[in-house]
């Protein structure tokens, strides 16, 4: 087994090779939305969602700067994630394009603030935006979840720049 290293240029490491280093981490994936005080629906796909606190209930996920979304994000108070199913694949890759309207075609209940919940996931969790912090080119929004629901069923994953399920893994 043979490790790639990712170069180096003085204290900057080249992005591209550890964009590949940080994809062989499997993470499970979300939409992440809100509704900006203009009324616009506005969500992503995102990987970047984590538990913090059970108490008090916190999350956070991170956010591009140069997002088209960023500042709908920033001005609104409330959020939701949206934890997708294995048969949820094509709402990821939905979600992760650039699109007007990506609510007009796509299942969807409104939480606290009017953010939308992506119908039939697994998980959903409303949120109240606490606080941001800096992350270099993103921000990390901190969320105090107001609402949560689950269902049973597999995870969507995303590792190695691919949407995956349990089955894709060997031995399991």
């Amino acid at each position: 087994m043979t490790h790639q290293i990712v170069s180096r240029a003085g204290d900057v490491l080249d992005s591209v090779g550890l964009r590949h280093a940080l994809g062989r981490f499997a993470t499970g994936v979300v939409v992440v939305a809100t509704c900006t005080p203009e009324a616009d629906l506005v969500g992503l796909t995102a990987n970047s969602f984590a538990a913090v606190s059970l108490d008090p209930p916190l999350v956070l996920w991170s956010l591009n700067r140069k997002a088209s979304s960023f500042s709908g994000f920033t001005r609104s108070g409330y959020f939701t994630v949206s934890i997708l199913g294995a048969e949820q694949a094509a709402l990821a890759r939905h979600f992760a394009t650039r699109k007007d309207d990506k609510f007009a075609s796509v299942a969807f209940t409104r939480g606290h603030g009017g953010c939308p919940l992506i119908a039939e996931s697994l998980a959903t969790f409303e949120c109240r935006a606490e606080a941001t912090m800096d992350g270099g080119d993103h921000v990390v929004f901190l969320g105090r979840v107001l609402h949560a629901t689950y269902r049973e069923g597999e995870p969507l994953i995303f590792s190695a720049g691919q949407f995956l399920n349990r089955a894709d893994f060997s031995g399991t």
